[in-house]
């Protein structure tokens, strides 16, 4: 099938705003393709096997975890890039980038050392995963001979910095320029972030029914659920508990689709951008109907109330902030206890090279790390 021909509001690659450091174009693929291999052979995108979505990695082999979920991620982006003429490579690059930054133990162990860092280091700004994922491919990985980080595409960087603190912006420069001028990012990247939370609302109803923490029979007091599931029972009376499971979040997954693509399709007509730089100045772009968005809403409050706040849930929440907090801690009051690679002079400097460094543990290295640390002679 040939390639679809981009829509004149698609980033084009050939008209990318450039990389950080000056690079020979790449020969048989285009600077979007680059980015995307860049990010899938970096080190802090195989970390992501062994960091917490929902459920800590021991605790199932079938549970989701940052690098399974950003594989869907970019499964859904690229389907939703497609129907919308847009660059499914970029669209695929920052879906499959959006998490290099988080924490293991998932928002547990990202708000736990966001709170260590304004507690213990107020000068050095804080923990934002997002910003730290911008940091990971800005900065941290060394793999290239001529500078540090992956140099990504500006279109790639632009979309990774999903939420940034006003602060944290004005020191980004013209990556961080959005924020400050209220302006929105490409469609690659609006779809890219949607595409995120298709995928985490369903996945996680999944890995929650087969965890067992939350029931069907809940799950049918909330309409897109009970919609979709009862329209696999009618079809199939008979299937089995599981497969019935499955088919009703595809299901749920297709209809998502669907309306993202169609209300977003409606929205671009009436702005009507000549340019990607055009759907920048205009206001949000990729959107769900507002029924639709009415029914995901009140999915995510029921995930929020009956999964991840489930007590069994809260106990590893309450283990993996502690886990974090005494790493973070022991690491600022005796900067000898870090690698060397991670030892700074200043207490700004030494408390980001912390972060990084417990930013980068999977969720095992963290546990054995912590295990080292604090055993008991």
């Amino acid at each position: 099938m040939a390639a679809t021909a981009l829509a004149p509001y698609a980033c084009d690659p050939e008209r990318s705003r450039g990389r950080l450091h000056p690079e020979a174009p790449p020969i048989n693929r285009t600077q979007f393709q680059r980015d995307r291999d860049r990010i899938i052979h970096c080190n802090a995108f195989r970390l992501l096997e062994y960091k917490t979505q929902v459920f800590i990695n021991h605790e199932g082999d079938l549970f989701r975890t940052r690098l399974t979920h950003s594989i869907e991620v970019a499964q859904i982006a690229r389907t939703l890039a497609r129907n919308l003429s847009l660059h499914e490579d970029l669209t695929e690059a920052i879906s499959l980038a959006h998490d290099l930054g988080h924490t293991p133990f998932g928002h547990a162990g990202q708000d736990e050392l966001n709170a260590c860092m304004h507690e213990m280091a107020p000068e050095a700004g804080g923990f934002e995963h997002n910003l730290q994922s911008l940091r990971v491919v800005d900065e941290l990985e060394e793999r290239y001979a001529a500078f540090n980080g992956l140099n990504l595409c500006f279109e790639t960087r632009e979309g990774i910095l999903k939420h940034c603190s006003v602060s944290h912006a004005r020191e980004l420069g013209e990556i961080g320029r959005r924020f400050l001028d209220r302006t929105q990012p490409s469609l690659e990247a609006q779809i890219a972030n949607l595409a995120d939370e298709i995928a985490y609302n369903n996945h996680d109803v999944d890995d929650g029914l087969r965890s067992g923490l939350i029931r069907i029979e809940q799950l049918m007091q909330i309409e897109i659920f009970a919609t979709h599931y009862a329209g696999v029972m009618r079809k199939y009376p008979n299937l089995e508990r599981q497969r019935a499971v499955s088919e009703t979040i595809r299901a749920m997954i297709n209809t998502l689709i669907v309306d993202l693509t169609e209300t977003t399709r409606a929205r671009i007509g009436h702005a009507r951008p000549g340019s990607a730089d055009e759907v920048r100045l205009a206001g949000p772009l990729a959107a769900f109907s507002a029924p639709m968005r009415a029914q995901t809403n009140a999915l995510k409050s029921f995930l929020l109330a009956n999964l991840y706040r489930h007590s069994r849930v809260m106990r590893m929440t309450t283990k993996a902030r502690r886990i974090v907090r005494e790493l973070f801690t022991a690491f600022i009051d005796d900067p000898r206890l870090l690698k060397d690679e991670y030892r700074r002079e200043g207490d700004v400097e030494q408390a980001r090279a912390i972060a990084d460094y417990i930013a980068g543990m999977t969720d095992r290295y963290a546990i054995r790390e912590h295990r080292e640390l604090f055993r008991m002679d």
